[in-house]
């Protein structure tokens, strides 16, 4: 273990530097391709992205919260059933809901006043990923600040950063992968900013003890007492706010105990090593961090026990809160049903090494091939028992290896592993190997700028280099996955929704609506704004009566089943409308929405059944891999599609 006794850059350590203090006046360079990334990142938002990445986005957030605060249906997931919830809703409560309170409460006054009506599935789409976006700007933040802490070129990092489709995409969904990105990073800045303020006291610290030991008068000292009685106090130092970021984080997601274990345990070393600091010190922060968990921790567990109905402000007012049969603890919860196979069975089992060799390549492109390749190199010399030549334990490097590390290994233990889970590695990720894929790690490439006392480096051509494979790599790669998965895959479902929420207040009175959707992602119905049963009773508080609008528009999701089974489902639903037509002169609607590429088996199949299939709508730029294109690619345009057909009988 090092000492801390010292702030000489290790030789082995090309990211020490001799002052840990933060500087304060950063070098002035320019920002402007950085911004225009934000200002894409925010862009975006609004045109929309229609790319639908995964059903998590909508029905672990958005339907659960539309459905509580506009009172629409919606698709409720079993995570979230009051007899045993895994999903904590308070994070998706404040960081999406709240701007969908404030969306419900202006849109009366904006219908009333200019006859606008702003609740529609855009808005419905855009508010929420809006605020996402917003607090994904705390990655870019934290890496800024600790750029800056250690003085290291926060301009690479951040054009890097910014320009990752994991940004531009991932961290504006409504995920909450998103949140967990955002409180990953900040705990990250916290204990980086902890463990520069303890290397500097500490330094101070000995330097005063040595000087008062070898001072051979009274007067000296006391002197030397007082300078290091007058030090900062460090040891505990951004505790609350470290355990309070681990506590939201673990409800939001409990994996993110695999994210938080390095840097809180970067925070309780802190000083190892030295004179002054010991096993004591470990323990009494470790003490100190579980008592200031416990504010937020019970929090937390009010809020879900309340929401959930297990726990009301009577059990409070009259002290019945039972332990075991009133509070709900979410964590524990998904900690025990993950534990069960047959449950990760449902989900998907992947091989152990998905992570590393698909999930990783896949989010981060040549700097994710980057990370690992110098993970390896740091195996290989930890083989060879080359310790001087690995990182510090007490350095910045050394808790940006392990926050990128240690996560992913622990995740990897878990059979059912997708990409989205790896993105709150993405700030110790950038901040390790951003310098690689731009090349301005040799000595020959970078030049020194002393401005108000600090010194910078920078790369002595400061336009990109397009000779520069792996940054043309990086760039060329993101784009393309922004583009696939921000406008491209299961693109259709969300233009479907919003054309049949059209639809739906075009139609005639007493006309039903029947969907039968195969091959794609469910549809998050809570974006129509559906309003029957339960969801549209009304009260009286002076009379007992009860009045609830009709169901009229009805979803059926077949997901992959096959063409057979599709068109059995629709001739019933259309047998069972045709009769109450004749009988009750109901009107009805039969829609069928499939990929492009089903297109011929479907129209073949509804000859069978004597049904006429016509085509109402194509929505294009739609690829769903559970109809992949076929291997003749000449009609491709034709087969990224989304087909609705209207059905009707055949006439004879």
């Amino acid at each position: 273990m090092a000492s801390s006794k010292s702030n000489k850059p290790h030789p082995n350590d090309k990211y020490s530097f001799t002052d840990f203090n933060e500087n304060k006046a950063p070098i002035n360079l320019s920002l402007a391709p950085y911004w225009f990334l934000v200002f894409l990142r925010i862009a975006l938002i609004f045109i929309p992205q229609d790319g639908y990445i995964h059903p998590d986005e909508y029905f672990q957030s958005l339907e659960i919260l539309n459905s509580d605060i506009f009172n629409v249906a919606s698709i409720r997931p079993w995570e979230f059933n009051s007899t045993y919830p895994i999903r904590s809703v308070a994070l998706p409560y404040v960081v999406m809901g709240f701007p969908l309170f404030l969306l419900k409460s202006i849109a009366p006054f904006l219908n009333l006043w200019f006859n606008m009506k702003i609740i529609t599935p855009y808005t419905l789409l855009v508010v929420p990923r809006l605020a996402c976006c917003f607090l994904s700007f705390v990655t870019d933040y934290c890496m800024y600040r600790i750029c800056c802490l250690y003085r290291q070129n926060y301009r690479s990092r951040l054009l890097t950063l910014a320009s990752s489709y994991v940004m531009l995409v991932y961290s504006t969904r409504t995920f909450t992968n998103s949140i967990e990105l955002a409180l990953a990073s900040y705990l990250i800045y916290l204990v980086s900013y902890c463990m520069a303020k303890s290397d500097q006291v500490i330094y101070q610290e000995e330097y005063y003890h040595e000087k008062y030991k070898q001072a051979d008068n009274m007067k000296d000292k006391i002197k030397f007492h007082r300078l290091r009685v007058s030090l900062p106090w460090h040891t505990f130092a951004n505790v609350f706010y470290i355990a309070t970021v681990t506590v939201l984080g673990v409800f939001n997601r409990p994996t993110f105990f695999a994210f938080a274990f390095p840097p809180i345990f970067f925070w309780l070393l802190r000083g190892m090593g030295s004179h002054l600091i010991g096993f004591t010190d470990f323990n009494i922060r470790m003490f100190a961090l579980f008592l200031c968990s416990i504010p937020s921790m019970c929090l937390m567990v009010a809020v879900d026990s309340y929401y959930y109905e297990q726990l009301t402000f009577r059990d409070f007012a009259h002290r019945r809160v039972s332990l075991w049969s009133k509070i709900v603890f979410t964590p524990f919860n998904f900690i025990t049903y993950n534990l069960d196979w047959r449950n990760l069975k449902e989900h998907g089992i992947h091989p152990r090494y998905t992570h590393f060799l698909v999930n990783i390549p896949l989010l981060f492109n040549v700097l994710g091939v980057s990370g690992l390749i110098g993970f390896l190199h740091i195996l290989y010399r930890a083989f060879m028992r080359r310790w001087s030549s690995l990182p510090r334990v007490q350095s910045i490097i050394g808790l940006m290896t392990s926050s990128f590390v240690i996560p992913i290994t622990l995740l990897s233990a878990i059979p059912h592993q997708e990409p989205r889970f790896l993105i709150p590695v993405t700030l110790p990720l950038v901040f390790l190997h951003s310098q690689r894929i731009r090349s301005i790690s040799e000595s020959s490439s970078v030049v020194s700028k002393k401005e108000n006392g600090y010194t910078a480096f920078l790369k002595a051509k400061v336009k990109p280099d397009t000779r520069n494979g792996l940054l043309t790599t990086w760039y060329i790669v993101n784009i393309i996955f922004s583009v696939f998965f921000g406008f491209v895959h299961q693109a259709g479902v969300y233009n479907l929704v919003d054309h049949l929420s059209k639809e739906i207040q075009t139609k005639p009175r007493l006309t039903t609506i029947h969907l039968v959707t195969s091959h794609m992602y469910p549809l998050p119905i809570s974006l129509l704004q559906l309003k029957f049963g339960s969801a549209a009773t009304v009260h009286f508080t002076n009379s007992t009566r009860r009045f609830q609008r009709s169901r009229d528009v009805y979803t059926y999701e077949l997901g992959t089943a096959s063409m057979e089974s599709v068109t059995d489902k629709l001739a019933e639903l259309l047998q069972t409308s045709e009769q109450s037509w004749k009988e009750k002169r109901l009107k009805y609607r039969l829609y069928h929405a499939c990929p492009g590429t089903l297109k011929t088996d479907f129209e073949l199949a509804c000859l069978t059944h004597k049904m006429t299939a016509k085509v109402e709508r194509v929505f294009h730029r739609h690829f769903s891999a559970e109809a992949m294109p076929y291997e003749n690619l000449n009609n491709l345009f034709d087969q990224l599609s989304l087909v609705l057909y209207r059905l009707s009988p055949r006439e004879t």
